[in-house]
């Protein structure tokens, strides 16, 4: 095991010194400014854009989205087998530059409880001021009337498709954020295009930041295909949209219940099988953290009691959903049939697959989307494969909810605490019950071998 400490530096000039606090550690000092001026890793393009829309990021929300990109990159590239003890908790340190330390420094462990329930790692975060010259890094945008009315996080998938369709149908202008650094983006061209072409008198718009750090740039450890803290970065990214919209804002996170909640399936699906990227805990840890530095910015999901199935179901303009989902992607991991020649797409055996499929037939009673394995009947599916696995798991959690239906009432409470949310637990283990119940429709009685 080794401790690894990332240092933020504006531009390779920047010698400001810095006491690494654990000695020993393994450090790795990453310069975000070019030789021009700019922001690297996608940070420069994104303000960039935002000010061609007349937007003005508040600096604490600039802040935000250093720290974030320093959390994906150390998450990006510290391999979790070969430099932790048990083969997944790596211990990250990380120092950061922001313009006011004080507010930062006082949710240095609200951070750190954050990120250790989002990644399952230990972090230590550590705050000092921006070296000269950087007091001022948001571009002073064109006064501008209000253009937008909220940010909206888009990622090309089908729950962000949904809610920039509702957010439309709604009379709101929202402002779509995307974050992409592989295939993703494609499926974000479509989706908005199918968007703008829908809906030609309403100026919405979308900013799209590639976000991501090359392989080999950490030396001493191989990268890291998990990506627990993504979810981090995208939050960031939106906030920092938002925050230049001025008032108090509304960043939208559309995300199903089931996916959200994520219970683990059976005993085994803890650690790097269970996420928690839009779970309520996190979420109300990111929005006591934007209170505290200052961002008046508010993450909403307004999904967390509806199935996929019942998104599908409600949305008002179903002619072009029923048309369009299929520009969509679900997929956990939409490149993995390469290694069968399969193209790039669906794999329809993941969880978020399975979940679509339930989706497609209980809001449409059809599917077009296109799976690699279009009949998971009929593909002699094997428990310890990952072709069968997930199906085994949702089957064993729906026997188990079906056997005993106030289990759900307790279960729902082991991704992680509930206590934020009291008032909603009734909501959130009938979402759970519900979302089970539809994949179901599609799991239940499909033979998967044991061996």
């Amino acid at each position: 095991m080794k401790r690894h400490s990332l240092i933020c530096r504006f531009t390779a000039d920047d010698e400001q010194p810095i006491s690494v606090f654990e000695h020993g550690s393994t450090v790795t000092e990453i310069s975000f400014v070019s030789d021009d001026g700019n922001f690297g890793y996608g940070l420069g393009g994104l303000l960039g854009r935002l000010e061609e829309l007349g937007l003005q990021p508040s600096e604490a929300a600039f802040d935000l989205t250093l720290l974030a990109a320093l959390v994906f990159c150390a998450d990006l590239r510290i391999n979790r087998e070969g430099d932790s003890q048990d083969g997944w908790t790596r211990e990250i340190d990380l120092y950061v530059p922001v313009h006011d330390v004080a507010p930062w420094a006082s949710e240095s462990a609200r951070l750190s409880r954050t990120l250790r329930f989002l990644t399952g790692d230990e972090w230590r975060i550590f705050f000092r001021r921006r070296p000269d010259g950087f007091d001022s890094i948001v571009p002073q945008a064109a006064p501008a009337l209000p253009r937008f009315s909220c940010a909206a996080l888009f990622s090309g998938g089908l729950d962000s498709y949904i809610g920039a369709i509702d957010r439309l149908d709604a009379g709101e202008t929202p402002l779509l954020v995307s974050h992409y650094m592989d295939g993703a983006s494609e499926y974000q061209k479509k989706c908005f295009a199918n968007l703008q072409r829908e809906y030609p008198n309403t100026d919405f718009d979308i900013a799209r930041a590639y976000v991501s750090f090359k392989a080999g740039m950490m030396p001493g450890t191989a990268g890291e295909s998990t990506q627990r803290s993504r979810s981090f970065l995208f939050f960031a990214l939106g906030v920092l949209a938002a925050s230049g919209m001025g008032q108090s804002r509304r960043l939208y996170v559309p995300e199903n219940g089931l996916i959200a909640l994520n219970v683990p399936l059976d005993p085994l699906r803890v650690g790097a099988l269970s996420t928690r990227t839009t779970h309520p805990f996190y979420m109300a840890r990111v929005n006591e953290l934007l209170g505290n530095i200052g961002i008046p910015v508010t993450l909403e999901n307004p999904y967390r009691h509806m199935t996929k199935g019942e998104m599908i179901a409600a949305v008002k303009n179903q002619r072009l959903l029923r048309r369009s989902a299929k520009d969509s992607m679900s997929c956990s991991s939409p490149a993995k049939g390469r290694f069968e020649k399969h193209p790039r797409g669906h794999c329809g055996h993941c969880v978020p697959c399975l979940i679509r499929r339930a989706a497609m037939i209980r809001g449409f009673s059809a599917d077009d989307s296109g799976y690699q394995i279009p009949d998971l009947a009929a593909a002699n599916l094997r428990a310890k494969s990952a072709k069968g696995e997930h199906v085994r798991s949702f089957q064993y959690a729906i026997q188990r909810v079906h056997l005993n239906p106030a289990s759900a009432d307790w279960v729902i409470h082991s991704p992680g605490p509930l206590s934020d949310v009291p008032t909603e637990w009734h909501a959130l283990s009938a979402v759970y019950s519900r979302g089970l119940a539809e994949v179901g429709n599609v799991v239940r009685g499909i033979p998967v071998q044991a061996a």
